[in-house]
């Protein structure tokens, strides 16, 4: 086991006296290591918050995160980076960076201040290039590239931050990585390179992916274990052939299961 949630609730901070709704309501799941488990959800269900707890971004209000046995409000943020990546829905940039300064930005968490990127930082750069498919892209500008790219070197951005080994070109980066509607802004083509890239990384490198989307076809074809959320709370999980059922589906996203019926074929 991986990441272990249990009970875990949350609520926004409003300033008011009576106590703010829960966005997140006694949820508990298991991510065990090497899986991909997806979070599914209409918007406004909790998802990205939820996936806020799960990488340490928030604390949860009641409930208990473990992370590999270890309490993951007891662990440093810089343990916590060595362990655990992020790929925001967007990402916006101040600059025209390049992919491979962009790629190693991922390396930030493991330098000291003042200390500037090193051969090994540059070779786990170079490694997430290739693991992405991206390496032909490293001297592009960031704007430059099409939706489905940009998406590619920012996940290569979260398996450079993960790669703490820096010697085999093999070398598989560690820990969780975490998405957030991956392929929300994307066209069809691009969806379907990044769910392919995101198996073949589970499947060739071992990498655990924990992920977030309202996309049934998209969950059935990556995940092996979904996580129904509705109104911050788990209405059901288990195997997509469990969860990703016409009456489920209908009652996650409050639609008839006749017109739900033909989006699983």
């Amino acid at each position: 086991m991986l990441l272990d949630a249990v009970d875990l609730e949350f609520a926004y901070r409003t300033g008011r006296r009576s106590a703010p709704p829960l966005v997140v309501d006694g949820v508990s799941l298991h991510v065990d290591a090497g899986s991909i488990v997806g979070i599914l959800g209409p918007n406004g269900s909790g998802k990205t918050t939820l996936l806020k707890l799960l990488s340490g971004a928030l604390g949860p209000t009641a409930g208990r995160i473990l992370f590999d046995g270890r309490d993951l409000a007891s662990m440093s943020r810089r343990a916590l980076a060595d362990h655990v990546a992020v790929v925001p829905q967007e990402t916006h940039l101040a600059f025209d960076y390049t992919v491979l300064e962009i790629v190693l930005m991922g390396r930030y968490s493991k330098l000291g201040a003042f200390e500037i990127e090193g051969p090994d930082d540059l070779a786990s750069a170079g490694r997430a290039l290739d693991a992405t498919g991206s390496r032909h892209l490293a001297d592009r500008a960031f704007p430059t590239l099409s939706g489905g790219e940009k998406q590619r070197v920012i996940i290569a951005s979260a398996l450079a931050q993960l790669d703490m080994r820096g010697t085999t070109a093999n070398a598989a980066p560690r820990g969780l990585l975490v998405l957030d509607e991956p392929t929300a802004s994307l066209d069809l083509k691009y969806q379907l390179e990044v769910a392919a890239l995101l198996t073949r990384l589970n499947r060739t490198r071992g990498m655990t992916v924990l992920l977030s989307t309202h996309d049934l076809r998209f969950a059935a074809s990556v995940c092996q274990h979904v996580v129904l959320l509705s109104r911050g709370r788990v209405l059901a999980q288990g195997t997509p052939a469990e969860t990703l059922t016409p009456s489920l589906v209908s009652t996650l996203y409050d639609i008839e299961a006749g017109v739900v019926a033909p989006l699983l074929a």
